[in-house]
């Protein structure tokens, strides 16, 4: 079956940094558009990058110019590289594969001194 596997979360100073990763199996990676979500506390699950099987990437406005998402498909990984973190980056942070068929269990950032 299918799995997404997140690591790389944890607590970070405002202004720091982290790379997320995720690491799938069971499908064919490099067919598969890959996207990072996150969700904060009462809050909606939000978009916050996409790259598409061709490389095609966008991001949402809140983490433009801050955050970069890029994929190794020799290594079935997606990496989220994030900068400048802020406070309200906090959440829990999902891996999506296909569109959105497929999800990750999460992984949390916690932005705070």
């Amino acid at each position: 079956q299918v799995q997404l596997v997140e690591s790389g979360g944890g607590l970070v100073q405002p202004g720091g940094s982290l790379r997320l990763s995720c690491a799938a199996s069971g499908l064919i990676f490099s067919a598969n558009a890959m996207g990072w979500y996150r969700q904060a506390p009462g809050k909606e699950r939000e978009l916050v990058a996409h790259i598409s099987r061709g490389f095609s990437i966008n991001y949402a406005n809140s983490v433009l110019g801050r955050f970069a998402i890029s994929r190794h498909n020799a290594k079935n990984t997606v990496y989220l590289q994030m900068t400048s973190l802020k406070p309200e980056d906090t959440a829990v942070y999902y891996c999506t594969a296909g569109g959105g068929r497929y999800w990750g269990q999460g992984t949390q950032v916690t932005v705070s001194s």
